[in-house]
């Protein structure tokens, strides 16, 4: 993989290269929402650039997107299709190379300049997709292990069905948001004491709020009702990867979650990055998924063995007095079963896709104390303090407590970033 540099100045440790261009929706002011990348410290306004008749003439890619790109979510542009992605990243890349063969569309062009290049301070980002449906895996091996050691012992920490399929449940779409959207701290049923019978719940502010360290893959086209996604052609279906954070009120959910599984312990929020970094931007750094010991029923078996993604994982926390603690780095390799496994194992019953999904991977977790990708596991269930850096202490979140979550890949000169998946817990209404 060959480092490319552009006419536009970029950060060589900044997640948004030339070999990146990730998609979004941003707005300016007062405008209506539409379509955009990014390089470096500047938003390209997509509709702007499809708009120009030069670029028109000579990107062909963009010739008939100026309306798709106008939209306020990437739905359709999503539905065009990986090539069209492709297509367009490829004639973004073209232009804004430094040895472009086009100077004339925009790197000597200082009208169209003004008009497609943002500074990113100027505007303000939304959802880059409608999202339809939300399904949240439990893809991370080592989490899954560890909080089931904390629950049922070692011998007992894996569900048998564990390694033989992707675990999953439905999860809100209504309160997925993006980041830099404030997280109202929710209210629930709790046990104040777990061990005690009858059991006598109460219905309090939740005293146990947890992040949860994933990535989120947007689905790019449907599938029909009835039909099953091959293995095989699963990643066609891949329009490309947020960070996600997946907020939880531990004491709510362990109240409510059986029989059916988490309900208003996860629904009151979740946050993921603005920018979705495409599959094809990812490409050279595959990896290989954790190793599965389990032979695995047929419809899940991958003839690409590199199907998980080499993404550092960072998270911090910073307090409302300016106290904080780098909580965790992981990989994105810690992962038991690749998204193509999630959308199959999805689809395996004839569960229609549709343009706009979005599959949670669950909790990525290291082996390391200073890898996992919650508080649950970090603190031993609550057990365990914390240490921030001015000499605070956190076993869970706290009302004012910032978590920021990143992302990046890096090989070879080349860098790719996710951007920041960060929100802010206010407190519950009432509290």
């Amino acid at each position: 993989m060959a480092s490319q540099t552009s006419w536009v100045p970029l950060d060589k440790n900044g997640d948004f290269s030339i070999h990146n261009l990730p998609f979004g929706i941003f707005s300016e002011g007062g405008s209506q929402p539409r379509a955009a990348s990014r390089i470096g410290d500047f938003v390209i306004d997509l509709k702007a650039l499809a708009g120009d008749e030069q670029a028109k003439q000579q990107l062909s890619s963009l010739r008939d997107l100026e309306g798709v790109f106008g939209q306020t979510s990437l739905n359709a542009f999503a539905e065009r299709g990986r090539a069209v992605h492709r297509a367009v990243r490829g004639d973004l890349q073209r232009i804004l190379s430094q040895s472009t063969d086009v100077p004339a569309i925009l790197k000597d062009n200082e009208s169209l300049k003004q008009k497609v290049l943002i500074p990113v301070e100027k505007v303000k980002m939304h959802l880059p997709m409608q999202i339809g449906d939300y399904t949240d895996f439990y893809a991370g091996y080592h989490h899954a292990y560890k909080v089931g050691v904390l629950f049922r012992g070692p011998d007992n920490a894996l569900q048998p069905n564990y390694t033989h399929l992707p675990v999953g449940y439905h999860g809100r779409s209504s309160s997925i948001v993006v980041s830099g959207t404030p997280i109202r701290r929710p209210r629930g049923q709790i046990l104040p004491n777990p061990a005690a019978n009858p059991k006598e719940p109460t219905t309090v502010p939740c005293r146990r709020l947890d992040f949860e360290l994933e990535l989120g893959c947007f689905i790019c086209k449907p599938n029909e009702m009835g039909e099953s996604i091959d293995i095989n052609k699963a990643e066609e279906y891949i329009f490309g990867f947020v960070l996600l954070n997946d907020w939880s009120a531990r004491d709510i959910q362990a109240w409510e979650y059986v029989p059916l599984g988490p309900f208003n312990g996860k629904n009151f929020g979740s946050t993921i990055s603005p920018w979705v970094v495409v599959a094809d931007a990812l490409e050279p750094f595959r990896a290989q998924p954790l190793p599965n010991d389990t032979p695995v029923q047929d419809y899940l078996k991958e003839s690409q063995k590199e199907s998980v993604f080499d993404i550092q994982l960072e998270v911090g926390l910073t307090t409302a007095d300016g106290d904080h603690v780098d909580l965790s780095k992981t990989s994105g390799r810690n992962l038991l079963w690749s998204f193509p496994q999630m959308i199959t194992h999805h689809t395996v019953g004839g569960c229609p896709l549709r343009a706009g999904d979005l599959l949670g991977s669950g909790t990525i977790s290291g082996t390391e104390p200073r890898e996992r990708g919650s508080l649950l596991e970090m603190t031993e269930g609550g057990k365990v303090d914390v240490q921030l850096e001015k000499g605070g202490v956190r076993r869970f979140i706290q009302d004012g407590d910032s978590l920021n979550m990143r992302g990046y890949c890096e090989k070879n000169g080349v860098r790719i970033g996710f951007g920041d998946c960060e929100g802010t817990i206010l407190p519950a209404h009432g509290a």
